[in-house]
């Protein structure tokens, strides 16, 4: 019996859930991973709504789908964000539109809320981005001091520990996508992110392969060094595409632009070794669903979404219950 295979639908926000709900079922999924924006779940409303939880989960039932997480990436990278541009606006209500502490504000109660929403649907995972008061320095000139980013990380352990203790309330653990724009993004910054709340375990990660692939960290690896704090797991991929002219930095050209150095691919169009991440998610023993984070600017994304999961499905595999020369004593 293979894992559950899911869509994330924050990048089908523009249709209704249940719309969505009646495509993702015709493509094959067993389920959905709901992103809090769109009318797909308000956690305000889904914090306090017992029947505006069950009314969501029934649109889900309806298809024969199941609900597995939710996903509030806009509202998490507010945390940590300078939010010193526009940017950022269209992630929050209007009212808070050009005031970056208004907007903080409000992502930390929203951020909140996702970890009561969670536990009103009957979920242990909600997942998200953190935002990072330090990516902009990314690149050490003018010089970065070590003591700037040691307050980084102490800022990130400052605004998300209070979000945490919420989420241990209600029983449910925070899924960090590592991804560029976070506090942690690769293998080395994700130990320190741990270290900086102090190992609790509310804290781990939706992992997703595409972003690490692109930066070249090995996302086996990632799985080996995390092995008890995957929480989640997102399929995407993604390609390089460096011909000697442009490099992995993006050369401030859209996703889709053919002289990107790299870009997101539909599954099994891209570089990311499937088969090895299956095999190490059966040897850490995650049994959760797969969630497709369905994102190619080259390829028509219906065809794309029903293709996708039918890539999982056929990549997915059970551990062995026994070893295979096991049969040899007798």
């Amino acid at each position: 019996m293979g894992r559950p295979v899911t869509l994330f639908t924050g990048q089908w926000a523009d249709l209704t859930l249940e719309v969505l709900a009646e495509k993702a079922a015709s493509w094959g999924y067993d389920g959905l991973e709901l992103a809090c924006w769109g009318d797909h779940l308000d956690v305000a409303r889904a914090a306090k709504d017992l029947n505006y939880c069950e009314h969501q989960k029934a649109i889900l039932a309806k298809h024969d789908l199941k609900l597995f997480a939710i996903s509030n990436h806009l509202a998490g990278q507010l945390v940590c964000d300078p939010n010193h541009d526009n940017r950022s606006d269209a992630f929050a209500p209007t009212d808070c539109a050009g005031d970056a502490e208004k907007k903080r504000a409000w992502a930390v109660e929203s951020m909140k809320d996702s970890a009561r929403a969670a536990k009103n649907l009957g979920l242990r995972v909600a997942n998200g981005f953190t935002g990072s008061s330090i990516w902009h320095l990314l690149y050490s000139f003018p010089p970065v001091s070590e003591e700037t980013i040691e307050e980084g990380f102490q800022y990130f352990a400052e605004m998300w520990n209070p979000i945490l203790d919420v989420f241990d309330e209600c029983g449910v653990r925070f899924g960090l996508e590592v991804h560029p724009t976070e506090i942690a993004f690769d293998i080395v910054t994700a130990k320190r992110a741990i270290e900086a709340v102090n190992g609790r375990e509310a804290f781990g990660f939706n992992f997703d392969p595409s972003h690490l692939h692109w930066q070249q960290v090995d996302p086996v690896r990632f799985l080996t060094e995390f092995s008890d704090r995957i929480y989640h797991v997102h399929m995407k991929d993604a390609a390089l595409q460096l011909d000697g002219r442009a490099g992995i930095l993006g050369s401030h050209l859209d996703f889709g632009h053919p002289e990107r150095g790299w870009d997101f691919r539909s599954l099994g169009h891209g570089g990311v070794d499937f088969e090895e991440i299956i095999r190490m998610l059966n040897h850490i023993g995650y049994t959760g669903p797969l969630s497709i984070e369905w994102e190619d600017s080259g390829m028509e994304r219906e065809h794309g979404a029903q293709e996708a999961c039918e890539f999982t499905k056929s990549v997915d595999f059970a551990p062995s219950s026994l070893a295979f020369d096991a049969a040899f004593g007798e």
